[in-house]
């Protein structure tokens, strides 16, 4: 009884993120809750579809189960096939000059699906949100954050000519606040309150807000991209934090014109300091920024906490690790490399203790040193002019294939 107490008490919304136990969130325990009654897991079944209908592999957080979750993949996966269209949605809420190890997990499996795929994407800058919600003190603050933000998104090599990046103080344009209306109308006070567990002295904004990111899953949002059509699917792979805002947008879909989006789900890349929480701009011990030196992250994971614990009798000769859940570098590495014979190697290696604790830290360090450095080095290239180019509102150039 006291093990099915602790397991509802997780706290899984979009604005916080707290497990009970040091192994993290229980997401099977989440996934059977109420919001995520529509969601189903990925399966090899799925990953193998998507496999031979695109003629390329898996990404790995695919495989090894760090984007966990969807719904109604299989159906995009029907228009893919038959040919049809659909577009990308994803998005950041600008509350840091810099974004962290724990934002690069949806960008760079978004990034995958986009290249996989060849498909439009569409990434909204919450500023507005992060304005009522943070202690930024104006919206030209909040403005000004997310074109820094920006600036690391595009780094991670998005194609300009596929992607429209927006700010929401910035692009309001008349359709899109139209949707917004639509969603307001079908979506009661006490809904959105229980739902997003607003109280009642919490601003009308963080009531209204809901709305404005669901706006982006219709096509008629955005009438420069898809030049007024009303019935093109959108896919939005996102943290399973957000899902709360797309289930809502799910309800109210079948009385706007407009298609239900598709989700897919990752898992939540934890905190530095434990497994109990996800990786957070408000937390600078918790988090690797993609603005920190080599020598910062070098000590930042040479500090994480050893997990040494071992089930007796269980290998020849080293034993085997127990609670790699817990195990923050363990964990870490099963985000970053990449390359699944590698991974695999170190897995086996360091679950029977073949591969020490510090062994392992040492390679993570220099996995993590070439992935920050890498988008830094692409940082500086990425021009205040550039930026306004990804921003402009305009047509995206793009083909859907016909793989039948």
């Amino acid at each position: 009884m006291a093990n099915k107490k602790a397991a509802v008490q997780d706290v899984v919304t979009p604005w916080e993120v707290t497990a009970t136990s040091a192994s993290g969130i229980d997401y099977d325990t989440l996934l059977k809750g109420k919001h995520y009654a529509d969601c189903e897991k990925i399966n090899d079944e799925l990953i193998e579809r998507i496999e031979d209908i695109t003629g390329k592999p898996a990404h790995h957080f695919l495989r090894r189960g760090i984007v966990i979750s969807h719904s109604m993949m299989n159906d995009i996966l029907d228009l893919y096939q038959a040919g049809k269209p659909f577009y990308l949605y994803t998005g950041r809420g600008p509350s840091s000059e810099s974004l962290h190890l724990g934002h690069l997990v949806p960008f760079q499996f978004t990034k995958w699906l986009q290249d996989t795929f060849d498909v439009p994407l569409v990434i909204q800058l919450t500023d507005d949100e992060k304005y009522l919600r943070k202690g930024i003190s104006t919206p030209e603050e909040a403005v000004k954050l997310s074109r820094q933000n920006a600036k690391d998104i595009i780094a991670f090599g998005f194609d300009e000519k596929k992607t429209f990046i927006f700010s929401n103080f910035e692009y309001m344009c008349p359709p899109f606040y139209k949707n917004i209306c639509r969603i307001e109308k079908l979506v009661t006070n006490g809904e959105v309150m229980n739902k997003f567990g607003i109280g009642k002295r919490d601003s009308i904004g963080k009531t209204s807000f809901p709305a404005i990111q669901a706006a982006p899953s219709f096509c008629s949002s955005f009438p420069e991209i898809f030049c007024g059509s009303k019935d093109i699917a959108c896919l939005i792979p996102c943290a399973l934090d957000q899902h709360i805002f797309f289930q809502v947008t799910r309800e109210v879909a079948p009385f706007i014109i407009g298609k239900k989006p598709a989700l897919i789900h990752a898992t939540f890349l934890p905190a530095l300091n434990g497994a109990k929480t996800k990786m957070s701009a408000s937390d600078k011990n918790s988090a690797i920024f993609l603005t920190d030196r080599e020598h910062e992250i070098e000590k930042k994971i040479q500090e994480v906490k050893v997990n040494d614990r071992v089930s007796s009798g269980m290998g020849p000769v080293y034993g085997k690790r127990e609670n790699l859940e817990s195990d923050i570098s363990y964990q870490l590495a099963k985000f970053f490399f990449e390359d699944e014979m590698e991974w695999n190697e170190i897995k086996q290696d360091y679950e029977t203790r073949r591969l020490s604790a510090m062994e392992l830290k040492e390679r993570l360090i220099i996995v993590l040193k070439k992935t920050v450095r890498k988008i830094q080095e692409e940082r500086e290239n990425v021009t205040d002019d550039i930026v306004t180019k990804f921003m402009s509102p305009r047509p995206l150039i793009y083909k859907y294939k016909n793989v039948m």
